[in-house]
């Protein structure tokens, strides 16, 4: 899958054609010659697909893909039917219904939301079967930067920061934005902060202040 051309244009030249991009293909190239790597290459850029420049209205920046089989489709935190939910996602689902009211989906497909303008971004963008983080500083934060970047050089977005390799892309952000932080949801760490953190309707009260409607938030 190639990056969407709304996305080339917001990244410019420099990082699509730099070395680093270019180490990081090359790298890609060799990983999937000997492992299984997830996503799938026709859905690594689906969250840019799915949310283009001028439509994102919130980022949900996640880690890295799920490490298994049937799971990682691009969109951070999202599985495709008919895999339930993963933990994190259930935890995720667990703080939306107390937060905002929303009846947690027996599915795990979160399209929906970036099809309304929610940017479901991982720091990284691929992993090796079965082994997390395995493909982290192979050139994908780079590259992540650069669509941060592009983001909040625009209109005034809310980020969502959960996890450490999350909230180090704070760095940068100017207080135009919205930046909401949190512990990972995973649930080594959801009850360390996560859980209370109440970000959806956060997110909601911000957008009313700037006169901006609601996010749906619905699955």
């Amino acid at each position: 899958m190639q990056i969407p051309t709304p996305w080339q244009h917001a990244l410019g030249g420099p990082i699509l054609e730099g070395p680093d991009y270019e180490g990081l293909r090359a790298f890609l190239g060799a990983e999937e010659a000997e492992h299984p790597v997830y996503p799938p290459a026709d859905e690594r850029f689906a969250a840019l697909a799915h949310t283009p420049p001028e439509r994102v209205r919130v980022v949900l920046l996640g880690q890295d893909p799920y490490h298994g089989p049937g799971q990682a489709h691009g969109l951070s935190f999202s599985v495709k039917p008919p895999r339930k939910p993963p933990p994190s996602l259930k935890n995720i689902y667990r703080e939306l219904h107390d937060d905002v009211g929303v009846e947690p989906p027996t599915h795990g497909d979160l399209t929906a939301w970036a099809d309304r303008g929610v940017l479901l971004l991982n720091t990284v963008l691929t992993v090796r079967h079965k082994k997390a983080g395995s493909h982290r500083k192979k050139g994908w934060e780079r590259f992540t930067d650069a669509v941060i970047a592009a983001v909040a050089a625009g209109p005034p977005v809310a980020f969502v920061l959960w996890g450490k390799a999350a909230q180090e892309k704070a760095e940068g952000l100017d207080a135009r934005h919205l930046v909401l932080q949190a512990p990972h949801p995973s649930p080594y760490s959801a009850d360390t902060g996560f859980f209370g953190s109440r970000p959806f309707s956060r997110i909601d009260a911000w957008l009313a202040e700037r006169g901006e409607p609601p996010m749906d938030w619905s699955l």
